[in-house]
Order: C-alpha cells, then sequence, then structure tokens
C-alpha cells in the first residue's frame, strides 16, 4: 500500500488546517486594527461620518483584508504540505517548447 501524501494524509491535514486557522485569527485581528486605522484616518480627514459610512467602511476594510489574506494562506498551504507537488501534467506531452 502507498503512503498517503498531502492533504490525503489526515495527520498532515490536520496539522495544515489547524495551522491554516491560526494564521486566519491573527489575521482577523490584524484585519480589525487595520479597520480601526482605517476610521481613525477618515475622521481625522473627513470629520465626523454617518454610521452608514462607519459600517461600510468596517466591512469593506475587515472582508477585502480577510479575503486576500484567505487567499495567499490557501495558496501557501496548498504549497507547504506537497498538494502542488501532486498535480498530474496531462498537457506536458502535447504542449511544444520548440519555438
Amino acid at each position: 500500500m502507498t503512503r498517503k501524501q498531502a492533504l490525503d494524509d489526515p495527520e498532515i491535514a490536520r496539522t495544515a488546517w489547524r495551522r491554516f486557522r491560526r494564521i486566519m485569527g491573527w489575521m482577523a485581528l490584524g484585519g480589525a486594527l487595520c479597520v480601526g486605522a482605517a476610521l481613525l484616518f477618515l475622521r481625522w480627514w473627513a470629520g465626523p461620518m454617518p454610521i452608514h459610512m462607519v459600517i461600510a467602511t468596517i466591512l469593506g476594510v475587515w472582508l477585502t483584508f480577510m479575503l486576500g489574506t484567505g487567499l495567499m494562506a490557501l495558496a501557501f498551504l496548498s504549497s507547504g504540505t506537497g498538494h502542488d507537488e501532486q498535480i498530474l501534467d496531462r498537457m506536458k506531452d502535447e504542449v511544444s517548447t520548440d519555438d
């Protein structure tokens, strides 16, 4: 029987997802700090803001921050577990590298 690789191995998957959740937890805190900085800057630059602008700023900054963080963390998760090396390139024989 062959050894499971990358995220197919439950132990590797458990460790990788635990690390992913820890990174995302810290980045959620970092996103909250960015929201605070954005609100402080807008208050300084534009003065008092309507509640709708505050809510839109909170959601926009935090969700954008978390989306970028999540995508980058998933790329690191995929690369760090060896998942990327499992991909079979079925087109490599069909593509000519001669110019």
